[in-house]
């Protein structure tokens, strides 16, 4: 390994360490910079090292956060049995096991939504939720580069977009309403997908995707914070 392999693989365990210890300053002042210089504090890094990491600063870290839940998502979908499950079971453990694994840190993840739904951060809010459901659709198997490759996205956004949405208020115990929420949902888009064949069956001609993507997009710039 040469010196600069291991400056990225320093920085690379840097990113994990501050991301992780973020969580516990944004429950109390959200994603801002000073969650950033606590988290630092907490990693033991200097300005330089935060400046190497997160030259963007709390985008970067948020940002970062994500990216790190998604990966675990990932590490529990394989683990499943996937070989001997349906689609939408697929689909509906890898949005529970996002979900769950962000439980104990609910308020961190409400701060989070709160950060990005501001109309500025719409894009960097879109390209996150896109990164979360392309993830799903490859972990689980999906190879299609057609027009499915867009439309399946397009809905699992929309899936998980509302289904975040409802966790973030729900108080059931061990969140029991939000997985029947979630049910309901793939539900309606197992509709839609049988819908959609029996039209193209008959010549007809599908919503574009890149349209409905845009309307995520809008969706998210749109949507107001929970609270402050």
């Amino acid at each position: 390994m040469t010196d600069e392999a291991g400056d990225v693989m320093d920085l690379d365990s840097l990113k994990d360490r501050m991301a992780e210890a973020a969580l516990l300053h944004a429950v109390f002042d959200g994603w801002t910079e000073q969650t950033v210089r606590a988290a630092a504090k907490d990693a033991g890094a200097s300005d330089l090292d935060v400046y190497r990491a997160f030259p963007g600063g709390v985008e970067d870290l948020l940002d970062h956060h994500l990216l790190m839940a998604d990966r675990q998502m990932v590490e529990g979908i394989l683990a499943l049995d996937l070989d001997n499950m349906k689609i939408r079971d697929k689909i509906t453990q890898a949005v529970r096991l996002r979900l769950e694994a962000a439980a104990p840190h609910k308020e961190a993840v409400r701060r989070g939504f709160n950060h990005l739904g501001l109309p500025h951060r719409g894009p960097r809010a879109t390209r996150a939720l896109w990164r979360t459901v392309d993830l799903i659709w490859r972990a689980i198997g999906d190879t299609s580069t057609d027009f499915n490759f867009y439309t399946k996205r397009t809905l699992l956004a929309g899936v998980y977009m509302s289904t975040l949405l409802y966790w973030l208020n729900d108080r059931s115990e061990e969140h029991a309403s939000t997985w029947a929420f979630l049910d309901r949902r793939i539900g309606n888009v197992m509709q839609i997908e049988k819908a959609k064949a029996r039209l193209l069956s008959k010549g007809g001609s599908a919503p574009s995707p890149l349209r409905a993507i845009q309307r995520i997009g809008e969706n998210v710039r749109r949507r107001r914070p929970f609270r402050a």
